[in-house]
């Protein structure tokens, strides 16, 4: 009997393991069939007001083709024909090439390969913008397009710290974030330039609750670190905001990876975590709000020590008050003191318009920018 119980235990584990693959390959193709089916739909119908955006009016007539690289979700979406349909009733002679529209990750080597005019991506990477300045000893042009979406996976997700439902705390701040999930550090990058102004020291991990105030049983019990796995580039737009550009983790963070069912659908790594936090009273880890069960909750944060701590809400993702929401962004090639190529001013001018905002918000998955933010990056097209 003891024989046979350890043989179904064994076959048991080896069917389990079957039942998923962590094969590179079978994973990109379980989420693209993932994004596809996403893609066409439009999660939000609330109607932000707009009315702040300067109407789109052309500065000169422009012609030619206009080739986007990048952000694949631009273009699995409605949000680039639909882009291009709107700009083109301004500027019919323009045509566009979308076709590089294929991945974030080879956005910036289209600009620096001249095969892109504009290329869309998260915030770039220390690599990214190094292989840039490598070749031209200056760094692109960023002009930030949309904000990115409340709880739509792959649509630029924010970021919601999430910890379990027995778990009395209700607000963190960013430095202590910093403490829980960050290391001692001497600095930080900003962009390719070092900063050692972003260090601390090892006196300020946070690694158990009694730390954040927590007493009775919770006081000695350790802070269980749960994350994405380090090649993610969330971990970096984690970094860039908690960490200050810093780049060293809590040693003991438990990392999870997406991966492809044996259905070969997709395991979302940030709901694989959140699962198993639902069963670690001790546990905290950073997910998105779509993620979190019945046996975990989400917290208000704040990004100063003083506050105001503010909840995850749609309202505080499109109204920038909430600080681990992201931003997206188009990318261009101008040399300092040089004026922009005239159709890719005008197409940038029309996606900072009323008209170009209200195409991100039909399209329901990035939120539509600020007029603050707007009346910001059109100063930058000068």
């Amino acid at each position: 009997m003891k024989r046979l119980l350890t043989l179904l235990l064994t076959l048991a584990a080896l069917t389990a393991a079957n039942a998923q693959s962590r094969d590179g390959l079978e994973v990109q193709k379980a989420r693209a069939e993932h994004v596809t089916s996403r893609g066409k739909m439009a999660y939000y119908t609330q109607k932000f007001d707009l009315g702040g955006l300067p109407d789109y009016v052309p500065q000169q007539e422009v012609t030619g083709t206009i080739r986007l690289w990048g952000n694949n979700y631009i273009e699995d979406s409605n949000l680039g024909a639909d882009w291009e349909r709107e700009f083109r009733k301004f500027h019919p002679a323009v045509k566009f090439d979308r076709s590089g529209l294929k991945s974030g990750l080879v956005a910036t080597a289209g600009l620096v390969a001249g095969v892109a005019d504009i290329v869309g991506n998260r915030r770039i990477t220390f690599a990214e913008v190094e292989s840039f300045e490598r070749m031209f000893n200056y760094e692109p042009l960023e002009i930030t397009m949309a904000r990115g979406s409340y709880d739509v996976p792959g649509w630029m997700t924010t970021f919601c710290i999430v910890v379990h439902r027995d778990n009395p705390i209700t607000k963190l701040t960013l430095k202590q974030l910093d403490g829980i999930f960050g290391a001692a550090r001497d600095g930080g990058w900003e962009g390719t330039s070092w900063h050692p102004e972003a260090g601390r020291g090892a006196k300020e991990n946070i690694r158990t609750w009694g730390q954040l105030g927590l007493t009775g049983e919770w006081a000695d019990k350790p802070i269980n670190v749960y994350g994405l796995n380090l090649r993610y580039n969330n971990c970096d737009m984690f970094e860039h905001v908690v960490f200050h550009g810093g780049d060293k983790w809590n040693e003991n963070l438990r990392e999870y990876a997406n991966y492809a069912r044996a259905d070969g659908t997709l395991a979302i790594a940030a709901a694989e975590l959140i699962k198993d936090l639902g069963h670690d009273r001790y546990g905290i880890g950073w997910s998105g709000i779509q993620n979190v069960t019945p046996q975990t909750k989400a917290l208000a944060l704040a990004a100063t020590d003083g506050g105001p701590y503010v909840a995850l809400t749609i309202e505080n993702v499109q109204n920038r008050t909430y600080p681990l929401a992201f931003d997206m962004f188009f990318y261009v090639n101008r040399a300092p003191g040089q004026p922009l190529d005239p159709k890719v001013k005008e197409f940038l001018r029309f996606v900072l318009s009323r008209q170009g905002q209200e195409a991100v918000q039909r399209d329901g998955k990035y939120l539509p920018l600020t007029a603050e933010v707007v009346r910001e990056q059109l100063k930058k097209l000068e």
